[in-house]
């Protein structure tokens, strides 16, 4: 065999190799095959006996009676509020969250939470691994130093690749298991501020009491025993709660593994509607299944209307895969806005004028399928009512996307559209 013989037969094994590796990984960030393959017929309605029971049964959860929730509207309310909880902590602190990054907002977070790991809260903060490449070392030293158990959540490790793309984009916060927080916001500094410019975020976020938050400390448990090996337990984590109000309140908590409960309870809560269908989302990347759903809803006359980022994103590869899907929704009248003023990381989807569904899960396949998640279905109307009044407070900034808008796309933006519209379940 010639040299040059050699070499092609070794640049061919090589290739072949590589080939074989790429196959592998792209498998096995490809999730199952979920669930729900058709959209769900009507078969209950809104706020019926028999809806309570489907959705209770349906994902293991009971809708519970006596909470409390408070909106928090971008980084001017949120912070200051976690960060007040957080330094009036007695027993403990329990944080799960996406992103942690260095800055400002960081460093006020590790301040607090080092402040009540030294007077002896027990103090634990699980960051996911890919959502907390941001944070530097220093930062994640000060807090251990001082006794905060810090774990990242399913860092690479070469037998778990499988498992790679299924992070925890769950966003906890639980203070003596009395108080909890939920939402969509993010230990970072672009969400300062009161969404005044393209540098402040617009966001939600929600501070909740009453017996609901059991069920959110049981959703942190979950993951931080996968993490750590530690069970949680007792009553420093789960004291009994008296009522704090009159709100009903249901966990759906969807995890890698699991059935795909966010997808499901979505597209159960769209089947129930009656009226109105509201979504405000960062990133409305609808499955075949949600998209035929939002149709379905529809042709039996409900108004669905959809919020989303306009090029203020900060993903925007995930704006070109959303606006492929748009054509069929708008030639049936969904009203899609985007939004101007800045970046809508929040995270809402209103069922009429009765329910609302809030937490970290976004509209897409990777919440849908990929990642951890926690939403919080709040069945009261005064609630609904607050956050259709937010909603639309935002739709007024907002400017209607039309079909004509859509049709006029140059090619080399379909053509992005369509791309990245194919590669949605790992943006």
């Amino acid at each position: 065999m010639t040299i040059t013989r050699r070499k092609i037969v070794i640049a061919s094994i090589a290739s072949f190799v590589v080939a074989g590796i790429v196959a592998i990984v792209l498998l096995n960030l490809t999730p199952d095959r979920r669930e729900l393959r058709h959209p769900v017929p009507q078969v209950n309605v809104m706020g019926d006996a028999d809806f309570t029971r489907s959705i209770e049964g349906l994902f293991g959860s009971d809708v519970v009676p006596g909470n409390r929730i408070e909106t928090l509207v971008n980084g001017d309310e949120i912070f200051p509020a976690m960060l007040e909880a957080i330094e009036n902590a007695e027993t403990s602190i329990n944080f799960e969250t996406y992103i942690y990054w260095s800055g400002v907002m960081g460093d006020m977070f590790a301040e607090a939470l080092s402040a009540r790991a030294a007077e002896g809260v027990a103090v634990r903060v699980m960051m996911d691994w890919v959502g907390s490449q941001g944070i530097e070392a220093a930062l994640l030293e000060r807090l251990e130093q001082a006794g905060v158990v810090v774990s990242r959540f399913r860092p690479p490790r070469w037998y778990n690749v499988g498992r790679m793309n299924n992070r925890t984009h769950r966003k906890l916060l639980i203070v003596d298991g009395e108080i909890g927080f939920t939402g969509g916001v993010g230990i970072g500094d672009k969400w300062l501020g009161d969404a005044r410019n393209p540098d402040e975020y617009r966001e939600n976020h929600y501070r909740v009491t009453g017996p609901v938050v059991r069920e959110m400390q049981g959703a942190f448990a979950d993951n931080w025993v996968e993490a750590t090996g530690e069970l949680l337990q007792g009553p420093q984590q789960f004291p009994p709660l008296e009522p704090a109000g009159d709100m009903d309140v249901q966990l759906v908590a969807s995890s890698t593994g699991s059935r795909n409960y966010l997808h499901m309870m979505k597209l159960l809560v769209m089947a129930s509607a009656q009226t109105n269908i509201r979504i405000a989302t960062p990133y409305f990347i609808p499955d075949d299944v949600t998209l035929q759903q939002l149709l379905a809803a529809r042709q039996r006359g409900v108004n669905v209307e959809v919020l989303v980022p306009n090029t203020f994103i900060d993903l925007d590869l995930a704006r070109h895969a959303s606006r492929h899907f748009w054509k069929e929704l708008l030639e049936a009248d969904v009203a899609i806005y985007e939004y101007q003023p800045t970046f809508l990381h929040k995270k809402l989807m209103i069922i009429d004028d009765s329910m609302a569904s809030i937490g970290s899960g976004n509209f897409d396949e990777r919440s849908f399928r990929v990642n951890d998640e926690a939403n919080l279905n709040v069945f009261d109307t005064a609630f609904a009512q607050e956050q259709i009044g937010l909603f639309e407070r935002d739709m007024a900034e907002a400017r209607r996307y039309t079909l004509e808008d859509w049709e006029a796309r140059s090619y080399w933006t379909r053509t992005k559209d369509w791309f990245w519209a194919h590669w949605r379940i790992v943006l």
